[in-house]
């Protein structure tokens, strides 16, 4: 296959263009848009370099206008007649997934009764796949001597049994597959990480300012981020990763969630280690965002990790299913998160992605599986996640949603999360409603 150029945020027009994917006014009056390349214009065409040379404002005055008159009619179509003509046919029936997570009070792995509870479940409203979150804040639900473990030990000393062991034999006993959801690069607010005990804030990835002084000041949106480009986090994960699969053989995959610097400004990567490389392979000295392939080499260390992690998945487990999830829309994951997670599956470095955004408006969940589809050549490697945690009261958004998704050729749809359904059981009744609609149809 052909390599694909990353979304261009540049040469967009001789006179507005910059480099942070967005807009901005000029003297012969182009309006100012603050949205991301994705937002309106690149969802519409297959290749970023089409419109290299044009005026992309008149693009995102156009199809604001589209979006006023009718959007939810036009949009659609619109993207449909663009982007899918010569695609692969859409499925009609993707995979139903539901991500169970640890933040859920009382954890489901906690004890042998929420798991059966959980494979009943998944059972009547026809879930296909569990994402089971066994790997988080350097916490691990599972045997380990790399990461802290009291959780694994306090659910086995209270059951008598490995609870994910249960869960797997008593999910392949209902024919649903069962992957291992890590939370790799972020370490929550866990002070107490063992990757931290172990080597200190070095590992921490970094913006530029001034010196940090205590562990604190490396707080990103309120977690800690690992630098994806370090070795020793490398090793660790690595680790992390081999104690999985050694513990598991009865794992169908690996969902591999982190896998990205900060999707946040000022950006980061900014590391002593990280600007001594660069420096080196590009003679370099001074570093700034505005450095002519600074992105670039930031967004290829991370996609070198995902290539190590997919290497020893399959090492380790022949077959084994191998998916990351990646940021939306993709331009966000480009440019800010140095993601470039549609190359992964170009590469078949990743078996499928899991799109984890969660707009409210399912106008915007449409624009996102536009640009995806653009950019991924349809959506058969892709995965929605659908936001049940943001829709607490609003069954309807979640029905639209759902609909959305079910109809959009996507290779899944994955609820986040499991504790969301209890939290509010209209939610879950649309799951198990659709379910029945769709028995009655065969």
């Amino acid at each position: 296959m052909v390599r694909r150029p990353g979304p261009s945020s540049t040469q967009l027009c001789p006179r507005c263009q910059n480099d942070r994917g967005r807009f901005e006014p000029h003297s012969n009056g182009h309006e100012e848009s603050s949205g991301s390349l994705s937002r309106l214009t690149r969802p519409f065409l297959k290749e970023p370099s089409m419109i290299d040379n044009l005026c992309v404002a008149g693009f995102s005055r156009l199809f604001a206008r589209l979006r006023r008159v009718r959007p939810r009619k036009i949009l659609p179509a619109l993207a449909a007649a663009v982007f899918f003509a010569g695609t692969a046919p859409v499925s009609a029936s993707p995979e139903r997934q539901l991500f169970v997570s640890v933040i859920q009070q009382p954890q489901t792995l906690a004890s042998s009764e929420a798991v059966l509870e959980l494979i009943q479940f998944a059972r009547r409203a026809g879930i296909t796949a569990l994402f089971i979150q066994i790997y988080r804040g350097d916490q691990a639900w599972f045997s380990s001597e790399l990461a802290d473990d009291s959780p694994y030990r306090e659910a086995l000393k209270k059951n008598g049994e490995d609870t994910l062991d249960l869960l797997i034999r008593e999910a392949h006993a209902s024919g649903i597959a069962v992957h291992a959801w890590l939370n790799l690069l972020s370490l929550s607010k866990n002070t107490e990480a063992p990757i931290l005990k172990k080597y200190g804030p070095a590992v921490l990835t970094q913006k530029p300012g001034p010196e940090k002084n205590k562990l604190e000041d490396y707080l990103i949106d309120n977690q800690y981020f690992l630098e994806p480009s370090d070795p020793r986090v490398h090793e660790h994960l690595l680790g992390i990763l081999g104690e999985v699969l050694r513990a598991y053989p009865g794992l169908d995959g690996i969902q591999a969630d982190y896998i990205r610097y900060p999707d946040s400004q000022p950006f980061y990567g900014y590391t002593p280690e990280n600007l001594e490389a660069f420096r080196a392979a590009s003679g370099i000295r001074e570093v700034s965002e505005f450095t002519p392939g600074w992105k670039d080499w930031r967004r290829g260390r991370v996609t070198a990790l995902v290539e190590k992690l997919s290497k020893r998945a399959r090492e380790l487990r022949p077959g084994i299913i191998f998916s990351t999830t990646g940021c939306a829309p993709y331009a966000r994951a480009y440019h800010e998160a140095f993601q470039d997670w549609a190359r992964w599956v170009e590469l078949g470095l990743a078996d499928f992605v899991t799109m984890m955004s969660y707009p409210l408006d399912p106008l915007d969940l449409e624009e996102n599986l536009m640009g995806a589809g653009a950019r991924a050549e349809g959506l058969s490697n892709i995965n929605v996640g659908i936001g049940a945690y943001k829709m607490a009261a609003k069954a309807d958004i979640f029905q639209k949603h759902w609909q959305i998704c079910t109809a959009s050729g996507a290779r899944g749809c994955a609820v986040f999360h499991y504790g969301s359904l209890h939290e509010d059981p209209a939610l879950a009744g649309i799951l198990l409603s659709s379910i029945t609609r769709s028995r009655k149809e065969l």
